[in-house]
């Protein structure tokens, strides 16, 4: 078998869900549809309405049946280290830089099969978590490591992936933040680069695997390897620029004094001031940098969980949303967060906006529309985010008729946002027309089996640190 694995086929077949007590589409058209049904071709959406308006030539090879479920759009996560599930729970009191030094030791160590293991187990967590788009950075190649080891990942399970081929190339030595031995050659990363998007990249629309380019952070990476990958980028459609930026305020200091800037002038140096980058974090902009990402169109990975873990700040994601800035949700790595769920995610993202003491910081809808739409048009898709015809078919659900949805039937789609502690696992999820987890089962691979091995090299790992 080869090192990435084989891509799924499209489904042949076609699918009705039906008998959806709440449908946000999240379309503002379609809106919010009850008794609601969703009729499927291949991977595509042909039709949405209520079920008694089924039409009669509908003729499905596969029905579901959805009562006492609220079904939505599928979440895209913008920002992932898959591979950091591996090391939960370390440096628990720690900020960046020095979270990071403790973290590198049993990274080194890291093995292809642990790539690979790793990142099935991050997308078991997000998938059972309302997730069925996600970008990862990979920034770390020790042993025998390769990005085809997720990709593999991805294909076998069942999840669109945004697959990014990060770097880290100036270590201490060199005046960055990395250990030498955890830095590559720049020359052999942009050859590698290329590869992995002559080989693995798909810009059709529906794709199931987008190839991005990036070097890990600006304190761990020279300019020169910002702009060639750029340019090696903006030679072929669809691969999209990503970065860590203005994380926290260490972040800003090793700027100013490394580069004499801030990050606004940074990012025009380097010529990643355009609309096909995504930043993470992004917590330390200043007003003036808040203009320009609306000006130049990039957009943010806002990481709510690990920015609060590693005391990094709180993005202005209202002033960022309201000034027109693209803004997607991401889980960040698990061992930063400590987590991959993606719907807390989204309801860390809507209280954080309201513990300043504005009460109008972020709705539950909002929340919702940002991690779903928002996260799309941060990856540059416009194909995923919304249940309408002729968008993919990525949609999940989950069961109403337990403990935490008791008590607000009146709103069961804010519920999702305002009572996610305590809630199961989706009940179904559809990632491409592929019915990928059913009756709270994922279909796509042994989940015990996963865990097993996952245990045991995280084990392993961590007696490294």
């Amino acid at each position: 078998m080869a090192r990435a694995g084989s891509e799924r086929p499209v489904p042949s077949r076609s699918l009705l869900v039906r008998d959806i007590q709440i449908l946000a589409t999240l379309d503002t058209k379609l809106g919010d549809i009850r008794d609601a049904a969703v009729y499927v071709e291949g991977n595509v959406i042909k039709w949405v309405g209520a079920s008694v308006d089924i039409p009669t030539n509908i003729r499905a090879e596969e029905t579901i049946s959805l009562p006492n479920r609220v079904l939505i759009p599928g979440l895209v996560n913008t920002h992932h280290h898959m591979f950091q599930c591996l090391t939960r729970c370390v440096a628990q009191d720690e900020k960046l830089f020095t979270w990071l030094a403790t973290c590198y030791g049993p990274w080194q160590h890291m093995t292809g099969k642990d790539v690979y293991i790793s990142s099935k187990l991050a997308m078991v967590e997000l998938i059972m978590s309302g997730c069925t788009c996600s970008s990862d950075h990979l920034y770390l190649y020790p042993n025998d490591v390769r990005l085809e080891d997720s990709i593999r990942a991805a294909r076998e399970i069942g999840m669109r992936f945004h697959p990014t081929r990060g770097a880290m190339s100036m270590g201490k030595s060199k005046g960055g933040a990395a250990p030498d031995s955890t830095c590559e050659e720049e020359e052999y990363v942009l050859k590698d680069m290329a590869h992995l998007i002559k080989e693995y990249h798909d810009p059709s629309r529906y794709s199931m695997l987008r190839m991005g380019l990036a070097p890990c952070a600006p304190f761990n990476v020279t300019q020169d390897l910002m702009v060639a990958a750029a340019k090696l980028a903006r030679q072929h459609e669809g691969v999209r620029l990503h970065t860590h930026l203005a994380e926290n305020i260490e972040d800003i200091e090793y700027m100013e004094k490394t580069f004499e800037c801030r990050p606004g002038e940074y990012i025009r140096r380097v010529g990643w001031d355009k609309d096909d980058v995504w930043f993470a974090h992004c917590c330390m902009l200043d007003d003036s940098e808040t203009k320009q990402w609306a000006q130049d169109g990039v957009g943010i990975a806002h990481c709510p969980s690990s920015n609060m873990r590693l005391a990094s700040g709180i993005a202005p994601v209202r002033k960022l949303l309201d000034n027109g800035v693209k803004v997607g949700l991401g889980v960040d790595g698990t061992a930063s967060n400590d987590s991959g769920h993606m719907l807390m995610e989204a309801r860390l993202a809507m209280l954080l906006q309201r513990a300043g003491g504005n009460e109008k910081g972020m709705s539950g809808r909002e929340a919702l529309t940002v991690a779903t739409q928002g996260g799309a048009q941060v990856l540059g898709r416009d194909d995923i985010g919304r249940i309408a015809p002729g968008m993919a078919a990525d949609f999940v659900a989950w069961r109403t008729d337990c403990v935490c949805f008791s008590g607000a039937q009146h709103d069961l789609v804010a519920a999702l946002v305002f009572c996610t502690p305590g809630m199961p696992s989706v009940d179904l999820s559809v990632i491409n027309g592929d019915v990928i987890v059913k009756d709270g089962e994922v279909l796509t691979c042994n989940v015990k089996e996963v865990i097993k091995e996952h245990t045991e090299r995280s084990i392993a790992l961590c007696g490294h640190l």
